[in-house]
């Protein structure tokens, strides 16, 4: 068994990232699940949205939840499933941090959160001339 993700994310943001490193992955080595929100989505749908996906990923090693944008709608929805056991939530999701995830299927929840923060960070440069 190994930690399920749940993506949340704004319209567009999370499939395309998703896409992305399944491509270049050649696949998802976890599985994983899309919960989009969009302007006139009803906060209260999404969050049993959430808490029926949190349910299926949990296979009993725990859920990852990465959102794309603290603060947001996403964020926030994620933040109430931390009450739930054995879920953890990284915000700031770009494609570095789903990709070093994605290529650590192996590692227990509090590790793979570990990973996820490094590999955002990690994956933002500044980029000169010099």
């Amino acid at each position: 068994m190994t930690v399920g993700v749940l993506i949340i994310s704004h319209d567009g943001i999370g499939p395309a990232l998703l896409g992305t490193a399944t491509l270049m992955l050649d696949g998802c080595p976890l599985q994983t699940k899309l919960l989009t929100t969009s302007r006139d989505g009803d906060p209260d749908q999404l969050m049993e949205d959430a808490a029926e996906q949190i349910k299926i990923l949990d296979t009993g090693n725990g859920v990852l939840v990465l959102t794309d944008l603290y603060g947001s709608t996403p964020s926030n929805i994620a933040q109430k499933l931390i009450t739930q056991r054995h879920v953890h939530v990284v915000s700031g999701l770009n494609l570095s941090m789903l990709i070093r995830v994605l290529n650590y299927p192996q590692l227990p929840l509090q590790e793979l959160s570990g990973k996820a923060m490094s590999g955002g960070k990690e994956g933002i440069s500044r980029i000169t001339s010099e």
